[in-house]
């Protein structure tokens, strides 16, 4: 099991940039694909991007591609999204979340969670 903590959510302007951060502790860290997720009141939670436990494989929903970026920091045991051009519609609850598999963007083959970070975004 991973334990998972999320960091770095705030209220920003449309254009702005911001990093979230997620960091993980738990034997199972080290193989782990680490995703982040999205969620708004009534909405499904969405994969947004996700990261290879060596850093060599990345995914992206299309909605966020070429603005969002996944990196790992294996030292740090923490993994980022750095999210540029941001926009109202990016406003949700951000969860970084950990699977077994090498990579996914399949929500339910994460199997560990955060808590979540509130993102906003205004216009």
């Amino acid at each position: 099991q991973v334990r998972l903590v999320e960091s770095g959510g705030g209220l920003v302007q449309a254009g702005d940039s911001l990093r979230l951060s997620c960091t993980a502790s738990g034997r199972a860290f080290s193989r782990a694909c680490l995703g982040w997720f999205r969620q708004t009141p009534g909405k499904e939670r969405e994969f947004v991007a996700a990261v290879s436990w060596d850093g060599g494989s990345t995914y992206y929903a299309d909605s966020v591609k070429g603005r969002f970026t996944i990196a790992g920091d294996n030292a740090k045991s923490t993994v980022y999204l750095q999210m540029n051009s941001l926009k109202p519609e990016d406003s949700a609850v951000y969860y970084c979340a950990a699977a077994t598999t090498y990579i996914t963007a399949m929500k339910t083959d994460f199997g560990s969670w955060g808590q979540g970070t509130q993102v906003t975004v205004s216009s």
